[in-house]
């Protein structure tokens, strides 16, 4: 006599999978904290859309960039137009090469309080307050708004999937919004040696705050 399979109980079904376990989803800030304590350094590609107040049309650019922690970064605008920011930790260098003029200033404290801190600094929550928001298309959202009275921005809106940056939305105090894309985010790529040094090109203005 052949052996019958018999079906499998319904309510055996549902006890399974109840008892099977469940998949752990990292929200937002959860996913923030392991980015900040797993990844010290990255590169990549971005692009960024910039929307004033007036509602004109977006202005577009796009670049690359590197940074390692603690405070380092090269931001560089490739399209349309060059610009460079590189900071080697304590200082801070802007360079405009149509302009051929260099601003260098102190860090200080003012970094702390920077959109750059999100993705170069440390002790995140000593200058941000930090907010979980919903899940939109697979992107977990953090709102992180400064502490403190000297703000350059109103909040930063900060996107996350795999616990790495997909994109910054930034909000300054004069109504203008600052939307960010990682085009690519490679984390904890070697680096090369000098690239967060400056040393302004010869014969430009060198203005120092």
């Amino acid at each position: 006599m052949r052996d019958m399979k018999l079906p499998i109980p319904a309510w055996a079904l549902l006890c399974a999978t109840l008892v099977a376990p469940f998949p752990v989803l990292a929200g937002g800030l959860e996913q923030l904290k392991t980015f900040l304590v797993t990844t010290t350094r990255a590169s990549g590609t971005f692009t960024q859309a910039v929307v004033s107040r007036s509602g004109r049309k977006p202005q577009q650019s796009a670049g690359i960039f590197a940074f390692q922690r603690p405070g380092k970064f090269r931001w560089s605008y490739e399209r349309p137009y060059k610009q460079l920011l590189v900071s080697d930790g304590r200082t801070l260098w802007s360079y405009d090469p149509e302009l051929k003029q260099v601003a260098e200033k102190k860090l200080g404290n003012a970094f702390g309080a920077s959109p750059a801190a999100l993705l170069a600094g440390q002790e995140l929550e000593r200058h941000f307050e930090l907010k979980e928001e919903a899940n939109e298309n697979g992107v977990d959202f953090v709102a992180a708004t400064p502490r403190g009275e000297d703000k350059s921005f109103e909040r930063v809106r900060i996107g996350l999937r795999d616990n790495l940056p997909v994109s910054m939305e930034i909000h300054d105090a004069f109504g203008q919004v600052s939307l960010l894309l990682f085009t690519r985010f490679e984390s904890n790529p070697a680096l090369p040696a000098g690239l967060f040094h400056f040393t302004p090109p010869a014969g430009a203005d060198v203005v120092k705050d």
